[in-house]
């Protein structure tokens, strides 16, 4: 009949990968996305963290703002402690992987199996990414002779400090004020940020590929809808998980520990606007890296797919 007619897209499962290909490509790509999108996430931490507009009027404003007074340089900080969350990424996708293929011994529906390693896969990846996050977090607030959050660098006489040195400083003086503990502030706020954030993408995703796929003609390419239902599936999540990533940076930025409190001051200083804070810059963020990642997962998924499986499938 016309309905069977659909075109099935087909899901690479795990089990079809060459794993080494697609951790080295993996790791490749995501640097590249990383190194373009980065200014944004720094961006976007500083508006959520600043309050009203103290500082920048918004995304562009303090994308010339920064570049003007601190250089390329300034729009990068934090950036070398940020890429080691690249191992998050690499334990979110096996993660996400490894339960799918759980799951589907006792549920094969697709919407379950992406909820519940979509869920699962942040819970693994946010208890490796909030400490890094905290220590670049704090690294983006440094302005030049100031900080914006609770703790700032030492500059000793003026000499700039090696790479790691700022890192090290911060450290020790998180964990003088917190202890271990202030490596995961935030890590409650992050959960509630990031599960519904990927649990949420996953099915907006899928839905969106479908209903490209049934407005467009035949022969439109897969990659093309995918390339364009991630990034729709990102903003949709961004836009809905936004008011909690704002209290997520203050959270942790301002070392507060609770979520009610920050949210309460937060609408008493800037009205429920305050909660769409960074929103732009952050949709600004995932858009190329979703499609990178979309198209890029896709492709490598093809490219890392073991050789004999090659020519049996038909993509």
């Amino acid at each position: 009949g016309v309905m069977e007619d659909k075109r099935n897209i087909p899901i690479i499962e795990w089990e079809h990968l060459d794993k080494r290909k697609f951790y080295v490509f993996g790791i490749c790509m995501t640097m590249m996305i990383r190194v373009s999108v980065y200014p944004f996430t720094l961006i976007r931490t500083r508006l959520q963290v600043q309050k009203g507009k103290s500082l920048y009027n918004g995304t562009f404003d303090a994308f010339v703002k920064i570049l003007r007074t601190e250089g390329t340089a300034g729009l990068y900080r934090g950036f070398l402690v940020n890429t080691f969350t690249l191992i998050s990424g690499q334990c979110y996708v096996t993660t996400y992987e490894l339960t799918r293929k759980y799951v589907s011994r006792y549920n094969n529906n697709n919407a379950v199996k992406s909820l519940v390693a979509g869920g699962s896969a942040s819970l693994v990846a946010q208890s490796i990414t909030v400490p890094i996050d905290v220590i670049s977090q704090h690294l983006m607030m440094q302005r030049k002779g100031e900080s914006m959050g609770r703790f700032k660098v030492q500059n000793q006489d003026g000499k700039r400090l090696l790479v790691f040195g700022q890192t090290k400083d911060i450290i020790v003086q998180i964990f003088k004020a917190d202890g271990f503990r202030g490596f995961y502030r935030g890590y409650v706020a992050s959960l509630l940020t990031y599960i519904p954030n990927s649990a949420v993408w996953w099915p907006f995703y899928h839905f969106y590929a479908e209903q490209l796929s049934s407005l467009t003609p035949k022969d439109c390419p897969h990659l093309l809808l995918q390339a364009i239902s991630g990034p729709l599936a990102a903003a949709t999540a961004s836009t809905l998980t936004n008011p909690m990533d704002v209290i997520r940076a203050r959270v942790q930025v301002e070392g507060k520990s609770s979520i009610i409190l920050t949210f309460k001051q937060l609408m008493a200083e800037e009205g429920p606007w305050g909660l769409t804070k960074g929103l732009s810059a952050r949709i600004i963020s995932a858009t190329p890296s979703t499609i990178v990642i979309v198209v890029g997962y896709e492709t490598l998924k093809k490219l890392s797919l073991r050789p004999e499986l090659v020519d049996s499938r038909h993509w």
